[in-house]
């Protein structure tokens, strides 16, 4: 296989009618989406008040209680190691028989990812690529993908699951007929493509520690927190200070406060770890740590880990715009909000930005991009 030396993203002026087109499809969708969060906030706002009358006679001392049965529900979401890719291929028309063209690579989680596509017995091949960065004798990433093609009016959506463990390619060698893409998915000829990797499991990429809360530290602790069958030293009251959940968990009034071993079920070790690291004044934000460190933050109501990360995407995180408005969303960070939302120039930006799901998006920020799209007609 020959890699597309001019494979790249370049940019050109689309004719009037395209853009009107391409706008109308934007604003289609968006509405869409307001139409869904409206109802499901109206749900919402009926369930609560059918109860706000109970609310209202509970007492105030079982506020911990609240906050431990908050976090519990939060606790039986999975980890955040998600990403994605995005290349719009050019002059596809002249794309030979079976050869591949290639998109950048990206580094994310310690392994460089990227796409490909070629023209192959009547049809689009399409595959999302690994390569460990470092190699190693054993290591597997075990993830679902979500392949998807852009065209003017419709999307072609594929979901699969697949476990890397050597560097390899993955994806359809039918994902859609040649003459069905380039009559509904070529725009002047260029194809965009789009994969979502969500990571459910990772093995042999351990990375060095920054700080140590093994039983090395056993003396300078009072409490062992369990992850996994992994150990971790630590002290109550540090915790306490960084955190409600820990604060109401280790030393209100629950049984678990009296326990000197406690296991926290549902989170990942590695990422336990590395909020551990921060919240303790090691550097441990990256690009690839900081979205399960979000994750736990906001799980154990940790405001000083939130704002360090949201500093670290604001400042110096290389994610793109479509990533960082989702975690901006799920988060709540209202600055990196601000920014992502100011960085929407473009109907190619704001068309970036739509998510598979309207569970990416909350009410608020659809109305904004719905705004958006109203502008830019």
């Amino acid at each position: 296989m020959t890699k597309n030396e001019e494979g790249e993203t370049e940019t050109g002026e689309n004719p009037k009618i395209d853009l009107q087109s391409e706008m109308n499809e934007i604003h289609e969708k968006l509405a869409f989406l307001v139409v869904k969060t409206e109802k499901i906030e109206n749900l919402n706002e009926q369930k609560f008040d059918e109860f706000a009358e109970k609310l209202q006679s509970i007492e105030a001392s079982v506020s911990e209680v609240a906050i431990l049965s908050n976090n519990q529900h939060k606790k039986k979401l999975n980890s955040e190691k998600k990403f994605v890719l995005n290349h719009v291929f050019n002059k596809v028309i002249e794309f030979e028989e079976d050869v591949a063209h290639f998109s950048k690579k990206e580094c994310h989680f310690k392994a460089n990812w990227y796409m490909s596509v070629k023209r192959q017995n009547n049809h689009l091949g399409f595959y999302v690529r690994c390569d460990h960065v470092v190699p190693k004798d054993k290591w597997s990433i075990q993830t679902q993908l979500i392949f998807k093609t852009v065209g003017r009016n419709q999307n072609v959506i594929k979901t699969s699951e697949y476990c890397y463990e050597e560097n390899c390619g993955y994806g359809f060698h039918q994902f859609l007929r040649w003459e069905e893409m380039k009559n509904q998915y070529l725009i002047d000829d260029n194809l965009t493509v789009e994969v979502e990797v969500n990571i459910l499991k990772m093995t042999g990429f351990e990375k060095e520690n920054l700080r140590n809360f093994d039983e090395s530290v056993k003396e300078c602790s009072d409490v062992v927190l369990v992850v996994n069958d992994r150990k971790f030293y630590l002290s109550k009251f540090f915790l306490g200070l960084q955190s409600s959940y820990f604060k109401s968990l280790l030393l209100g009034k629950f049984e678990e406060s009296q326990k000197k071993e406690i296991e926290l079920k549902d989170i990942d070790p590695d990422d336990f770890q590395n909020f551990l690291e921060l919240i303790h004044g090691e550097s441990s934000i990256d690009d690839d740590t900081v979205s399960g460190i979000l994750h736990l933050a906001d799980m154990y109501d940790a405001p000083t880990a939130i704002r360090r990360c949201e500093e670290f995407l604001l400042e110096k995180s290389k994610k793109n715009l479509k990533n960082k408005l989702q975690l901006a969303n799920r988060y709540r960070l209202e600055k990196l909000k601000e920014k992502c939302m100011n960085e929407i120039k473009t109907i190619e930006d704001l068309r970036s930005v739509i998510p598979n799901s309207i569970n990416d998006l909350d009410h608020q920020t659809t109305l904004d991009l719905l705004s958006k799209s109203i502008s830019f007609r």
